[in-house]
């Protein structure tokens, strides 16, 4: 047996809203080994130092060029190299914590949203492509790969509430949910699903509008990846959609290493 390393993902949707809210004081209650954070929207130095007591040896922020939009935090103890994946993150939108540490390579990703319009969506899909190689090019190396963040696509039918209603919207498109089944064909193993099977009615997004999160009329568009290699050591795997603050809820992983 190695040791327990427990992962949360967490898209704050704004990480000054989620302190206003005190909505991450629950993470000094909790062993959390890696916290990602995305859609921060905002510098490192405009995070407020009150969003938990729990001090972490190791932090990397990645903010967008773009003020107020995006960006991507990463919280630790364990002593790694970051790296914020420029040849992927083309546009320097703050999307990427990359993170190594023994022979892993752990991920915390915000995926573009290709709602807006048809050159988004285009961007969001050559995104998907850049990473896959990456990750995939570190694999070859011989690292093993963890993969956590907001995805935007929800997979499969049993992924959302309203599929057929969604058939024709970014993030239920069938070109977005193809590049989910080629990340699971080139051997990456989505967490939730290895454990909870089938499991139907579990989302880890609600729209605002309509009493969305009351209803659990929600998208399930947040993930855990992890390479082929790791999947014995997957212990669990969970949505935490006990969590408010935001309009997601963290997903969790916990590896024996």
């Amino acid at each position: 047996m190695g040791r327990k390393l427990t992962f949360v993902s967490w898209n704050v949707n704004g990480i000054r809203a989620v302190e206003k809210k005190e909505a991450l004081r629950w993470i000094d209650e909790e062993q959390i080994d890696f916290l990602g954070l995305q859609e921060i929207k905002a510098e490192a130095e405009q995070i407020p130092e009150t969003i938990f007591s729990r001090g972490y040896k190791f932090q990397s922020i990645n903010s967008s060029s773009k003020k107020g939009q995006s960006g991507v935090a990463l919280y630790t103890d364990i002593k790694g190299e970051a790296d914020s994946c420029p040849h992927v993150d083309i546009l320097d939108e703050g999307r990427i914590n990359a993170y190594y540490f023994d022979n892993i390579a752990y991920f915390n990703v915000y995926f573009p949203n290709g709602q807006r319009n048809e050159e988004r969506l285009a961007y969001k899909l050559a995104f998907y492509e850049r990473f896959l190689a990456h990750i995939n090019t570190l694999r070859a190396e011989g690292k093993s790969i963890i993969v956590c963040g907001d995805v935007n696509t929800a997979h499969q039918e049993i992924d959302l509430a309203r599929p057929k209603a969604n058939e024709g919207t970014s993030g239920f498109l069938p070109i977005e949910r193809a590049w989910m089944d080629k990340l699971i064909e080139n051997g990456y193993i989505d967490t939730f699903r290895h454990m909870h099977g089938e499991a139907t009615d579990r989302y880890s997004w609600w729209s605002y509008r309509a009493g969305a999160r009351d209803r659990n009329v929600g998208w399930r568009i947040d993930y855990f990846f992890v390479s082929e290699d790791l999947r014995e050591k997957i212990v669990e795997a969970d949505i935490l959609d006990h969590i408010m603050g935001s309009d997601h809820c963290p997903v969790k992983l916990v590896l024996d290493i």
